[in-house]
């Protein structure tokens, strides 16, 4: 009939392909804009990064020089009041109704003067895309109408949809709210879940805001970003170039001189590092002190098991009380605690010469060892292995 469109597609159909142009856009944002343009994390051949730009275009209306300067400010200014879609200063509930609307407040002049380098600046740009924002998305709401017909209504208000609310709301406002943390980056994001698939990868919050650069977001082995396996596919066919996937951190067993490499490959592999301190020392000196624990603090143990690998700027006021007292009454998690941030200060302190960092990092080994705790001493020799990954 008529108005069922040129295609006279069945409801499941219509379901499937409406999944599917929803996906194509999810996609065109997780690697045009996310990955090449905020964080040049990817190269992308001109003809699939122009077909990535015209096809937001057509479903978001997104400009990408304002997407890209907005999140690189999100990044440089994160969970502060500057940061423009933090649900940590803004509340859960706006970002994630309201995260569309931020957006578009969050663009000022000043902004994408600042942050907006390096976006295209081409004829079909400034004559087309960004001086016709709106045409796009009217003009898909016409080709959805021509189609799917009257269907292409509501299938049109999806593809309107998608992007505010999976992107502008729940990336931005759940990632830094709710989930699990792989890595204690020194803001509050999060991965919402290990299988990045509906949203392309950017579940994996926690991981990208650790990593920015990287084009991979998956980490642990049982993660899935199905944005890493479409940058594989075009990498086969000539079209993609990832860059900054692999860390340069290379474990050599045996190896048990402390070197210049060894400090500049756990640098790199700080936030890997601090986790492996986690898993490796922390979480099993831990279990060993419990049956040691008054009674009065046995019963938190769950929460100090997190509190003790926290970053420090956002244990909470009450947390940091109950986080004292433990440590001023157990000397031996006081010691892997004072230990877990004298290690770190070899990538926080600036001004350190490479020869300095060496020196301190020898002296950290040293007194590890020296250390009578296991478990410290163990990873003491874990340390020393690492090297710089060799070129390929």
């Amino acid at each position: 009939m008529w108005y069922n469109g040129l295609l006279d597609l069945s409801v499941m159909q219509l379901i499937l392909v409406t999944l599917g142009l929803t996906h194509i856009t999810i996609i065109s944002v997780t690697l045009y804009l996310h990955r090449h343009s905020a964080h040049n994390s990817l190269d992308l051949h001109p003809v699939l990064a122009h077909f990535f730009r015209f096809w937001l275009w057509l479903t978001t209306a997104q400009n990408t020089k304002q997407w890209t300067a907005i999140h690189r400010k999100h990044h440089a200014k994160c969970e502060t009041e500057e940061d423009p879609h933090s649900p940590v200063v803004l509340g859960i509930r706006k970002v994630l109704f309201e995260g569309a609307e931020l957006y578009d407040e969050a663009g000022t002049p000043e902004t994408l003067e600042r942050y907006g380098q390096r976006t295209p600046e081409d004829w079909v740009e400034n004559r087309v895309y960004s001086r016709y924002r709106m045409l796009g998305i009217q003009l898909m709401a016409v080709i959805d109408l021509l189609l799917f017909g009257v269907h292409g209504i509501w299938i049109w208000a999806v593809q309107m949809m998608w992007i505010p609310v999976w992107a502008a709301g729940v990336v931005n406002g759940i990632g830094h709210f709710m989930g699990y943390r792989n890595f204690e980056c020194a803001d509050n994001a999060r991965n919402i879940s290990p299988w990045g698939i509906l949203i392309g990868g950017e579940e994996l919050h926690n991981n990208h805001h650790t990593y920015p650069n990287s084009s991979k977001l998956s980490r642990r082995w049982y993660e899935v970003d199905i944005g890493w396996g479409y940058i594989r596919l075009f990498q086969f066919f000539g079209l993609a170039k990832p860059k900054g996937f692999r860390p340069i951190a290379h474990y050599v067993p045996g190896k048990q001189e402390v070197d210049v490499e060894t400090v500049q490959a756990i640098t790199n592999s700080r936030f890997d590092i601090m986790r492996q301190y986690r898993k490796r020392v922390m979480e099993p000196v831990l279990r060993q002190q419990k049956a040691l624990m008054d009674e009065e603090i046995r019963p938190r143990y769950r929460s100090l098991k997190r509190l003790l690998s926290r970053e420090v700027t956002l244990i909470k006021p009450k947390e940091k009380e109950h986080l004292d007292t433990v440590l001023e009454r157990n000397a031996t998690l006081r010691q892997i605690y004072e230990k877990s941030h004298e290690l770190q200060e070899l990538w926080r302190r600036r001004g350190l010469k490479p020869q300095e960092k060496l020196q301190a990092l020898m002296q950290w080994c040293r007194e590890a060892e020296a250390s009578g705790i296991r478990y410290l001493e163990d990873f003491a020799a874990h340390l020393r292995a690492y090297s710089l990954r060799p070129s390929p």
